[in-house]
C-alpha cells in the first residue's frame, strides 16, 4: 500500500474536512476573535486529522504488507487464516472474518467432493473385482472348449482383462501410498511374470524374446512395476513390425539400476516423442486403423513411476523402434516414503 494511494482513497473525507475548516474560518472572521484563534483552530484540526490519518495508514500498511508477503511465501494459500494475526482496525478484522468464513466453506465443499470421489472410486474398484469373476469364468469355459471361434473370443477377453486392470490401477493411482510395499525384488522374476502374463499375444504375433542380464535386485513394489511393464509390452505388441523382437535387460550403476525394454516396432515420430506421457495423447500411431489408443497407458506408467520414485524415459525413431528405460535408484530413499 502506497501513502499516495491511501490519500486518494480518503479524498472525499479530506474535501469535507477542508470545507468544514473554511466554513469555521468564515464564521471566525465574521465575529470578532483574536488572530491566534483564527489560525490555531484550522491548523490544529487539520494537523490532528493528518496524524490520525497517518496512524491509520501505518496500521493498515503493516498488516497488508505482512499479509501479502506471507501469502507469497505460502505454498498452500488457503492456510493464510491460520498464520496471520488479527489486526487492530475494524475493516481488517472484518476482512479476516470473511476470509475465515470463506475458507471454512471451501474446506466443506472440498471434503464433500472428496467424499464423493472416494465413494465413486470404491464403487469402481468393487465393479472391477466383480467383473473379473465372469472374465475368469469365460476363460475357463474357453479352455474347456477350444476351437477357432473360442480362440478368437479368448483374444478379445484378454484385451478386456487388460483394460479392466488398467482401470483398476488408474483408480488407485492418486493414492498408491496406501497400496504399495517397497522391498528388494529380483528383476528377473518381475520380467518373467510380465512376459508370462503377455505370453499369448507375444506367441500369436511371433515375437522373438531376448532376456538377459536381469539377475539383479531393485528396491520397489513388484506388483506396480509388473503392471507398468505390462503396459509397455502391450504397446510393443500393438505397434509391432513385420518381424517383431523384444529385448529386455538391465545395467547396474553406482547410484541406479536401469531396466531397458527395446522393440523394433513402427516407432514414434520425432515431433511426438516428447508428448507420449501426456494424458490422452494418442499421436499418429494411435489413430492408425485397428490400433486405436486411449492415450492412458504411458501416461499412467509415468504417473505411477513418479509416485514410486522411479525414473521413466523413452526414446524412439520412426520405423526403427522404441527404447524405454525404467530407472531404479539404489539409495534407500524409497524405504522412507
Amino acid at each position: 500500500m502506497k501513502f499516495k494511494e491511501f490519500i486518494i482513497d480518503k479524498i472525499l473525507t479530506i474535501s469535507l474536512l477542508i470545507f468544514a475548516i473554511v466554513t469555521i474560518e468564515i464564521f471566525l472572521f465574521i465575529y470578532p476573535a483574536p488572530m491566534f484563534i483564527k489560525i490555531y483552530i484550522p491548523i490544529s484540526i487539520f494537523l490532528l486529522y493528518f496524524i490520525s490519518l497517518y496512524v491509520e495508514f501505518y496500521k493498515k500498511n503493516v498488516f497488508y504488507s505482512n499479509l501479502k508477503k506471507t501469502l507469497d511465501d505460502l505454498s498452500d494459500k488457503y492456510l493464510i487464516t491460520e498464520i496471520i494475526s488479527t489486526p487492530s482496525f475494524l475493516d481488517g478484522k472484518m476482512l479476516k472474518e470473511i476470509i475465515e468464513i470463506t475458507d471454512k466453506s471451501m474446506l466443506e465443499n472440498v471434503n464433500k467432493y472428496k467424499f464423493m470421489q472416494e465413494d465413486y472410486k470404491e464403487y469402481i474398484e468393487l465393479w472391477i473385482h466383480e467383473i473379473k469373476i465372469p472374465i475368469s469364468t469365460s476363460k475357463m469355459i474357453i479352455e474347456n472348449n477350444k476351437n477357432d471361434v473360442t480362440k478368437s473370443i479368448d483374444e478379445e477377453i484378454n484385451k478386456l482383462d487388460d483394460y479392466v486392470e488398467q482401470a483398476l490401477y488408474y483408480a488407485r493411482s492418486n493414492d498408491i501410498e496406501k497400496d504399495y510395499f517397497i522391498k528388494s525384488n529380483n528383476l528377473q522374476e518381475i520380467v518373467n511374470e510380465s512376459i508370462k502374463k503377455n505370453r499369448t499375444s507375444l506367441i500369436q504375433n511371433k515375437f522373438i524374446i531376448d532376456l538377459h542380464d536381469l539377475e539383479t535386485n531393485v528396491k520397489t513394489d513388484s506388483k506396480w512395476i509388473i503392471f507398468i511393464l505390462n503396459q509397455i509390452i502391450q504397446n510393443s505388441v500393438k505397434y509391432r513390425s513385420a518381424n517383431p523382437k523384444l529385448e529386455i535387460y538391465s545395467k547396474e550403476g553406482k547410484e541406479q539400476t536401469t531396466l531397458y525394454i527395446k522393440d523394433n516396432g513402427i516407432g514414434i515420430s520425432s515431433n511426438e516423442v516428447n508428448r507420449v506421457f501426456e494424458k490422452g495423447f494418442t499421436g499418429t500411431n494411435g489413430r492408425i486403423t485397428n490400433k486405436k489408443s486411449t492415450g492412458i497407458g504411458l501416461y499412467l506408467c509415468k504417473k505411477l513411476c513418479d509416485k514410486l520414485n522411479v525414473g521413466l524415459e523413452l526414446e524412439s525413431k520412426k520405423e526403427v523402434g522404441t527404447e524405454i528405460k525404467i530407472v531404479f535408484p539404489n539409495s534407500s530413499f524409497n524405504d522412507l516414503r
